[in-house]
């Protein structure tokens, strides 16, 4: 919060135009106490974003001097949607642990169920969870289908798939001819998934189908993609959906699967995503879930009835700093028994 509140105050972009700055110059310019502000570069200071000349009492941006304006913007997305859907609702998260449902999401908000159906009826928690989740899809979903294969003229499935960017991504990324990808979701997705696949020109190539997968998933198809979906939930209901694809499936009928997992070995040193996944699911969004191990993923399609043909995790070298997820990919078809 120390350093999002210098990106909202607008004290960094004051230093980017103009070097130099005392606190008391920095404080009329961004109109906050020149106390305050240089309470709140101490931090900046010790962590080398921020310099300090100890004889002019002047500051200058150190090495957020030299980051990239993309970069910048992803990670301060990364922050605004901790602060707006995480920061207030963990002052709950032994409640919400100990029932299995979002308190601090009913005390703010007054909303009972899930981050996603609050979502739609807040627009604070929208523009800051939607624009960080429509900015990861973005980027993981071309990684997501160079490592998979559908098989041309396939019928897909996109379970789960929101308001269709997902379905969009497959059909442009893997397109053949006689490709058709279904986003299958809520029945009140339809209207603004239809009008993304008019917006992205693949109408033609693009269903919607309303249902919940906890009812049933529709049959017919011979690819089903579960993306950024099996995470949110317990291993009963993890089963439940896996279960539920399975039935829908002919024998050989394939699953490809993207989920953020945890390393094997929990105390890697560059293991991050146990500081923040299990508080954020079960605090924040869900109630339940967080990811898994790949072993486990793998197991579990196992057990649900799966042939586990191909796994791939990101390498984390190759994920920017600021960007929490290690994305896995598991590629399954399903036994003939």
């Amino acid at each position: 919060m120390t350093l999002l509140s210098c990106f909202e105050l607008g004290i960094i972009d004051a230093l980017r135009e103009t070097p130099g700055m005392t606190a008391a110059k920095l404080g009329a310019a961004v109109g906050a106490k020149p106390d305050s502000v240089e309470q709140l570069l101490f931090l900046l200071v010790k962590e080398g974003f921020v310099a300090y000349d100890e004889g002019s009492g002047a500051y200058s941006l150190d090495a957020l001097a030299g980051v990239a304006k993309a970069d910048l913007q992803r990670a301060l997305t990364y922050m605004n949607m901790i602060k707006v859907v995480a920061l207030r609702q963990l002052f709950y998260l032994t409640d919400s642990a100990r029932t299995g449902a979002l308190v601090g999401l009913k005390e703010l908000y007054g909303s009972e169920g899930t981050l996603y159906g609050a979502v739609a009826e807040h627009k604070d928690l929208r523009e800051s969870w939607a624009t960080l989740m429509d900015a990861v899809t973005a980027r993981i979903d071309p990684w997501f289908f160079d490592n998979i294969d559908i098989p041309a003229g396939a019928q897909v499935l996109d379970l789960a798939g929101n308001t269709g960017l997902g379905a969009i991504h497959a059909y442009k990324l893997k397109a053949s001819p006689g490709l058709r990808v279904t986003t299958f979701d809520l029945p009140e997705k339809e209207d603004e998934c239809l009008a993304n696949f008019r917006k992205h020109g693949v109408a033609e190539h693009c269903s919607f189908i309303g249902g919940d997968v906890f009812e049933g998933v529709p049959e017919g198809f011979d690819v089903v993609l579960i993306k950024h979906f099996l995470d949110m939930f317990d291993k009963d209901d993890v089963f439940k959906i896996l279960e539920s694809v399975n039935r829908s499936l002919q024998v050989g009928g394939q699953v490809k699967i993207l989920v953020p997992v945890y390393p094997e070995n929990i105390k890697d040193s560059d293991n991050y995503n146990v500081d923040f996944f299990p508080a954020f699911f079960i605090g924040c969004t869900m109630g339940q879930g967080g990811p898994q191990k790949l072993s486990t993923y793998r197991r579990w399609l196992e057990e649900c009835g799966f042939t586990v043909t191909k796994t791939v995790v990101k390498n984390p070298a190759d994920i920017p700093p600021d960007v929490i997820p290690v994305p896995a990919v598991l590629c399954a078809t399903k036994d003939p028994h």
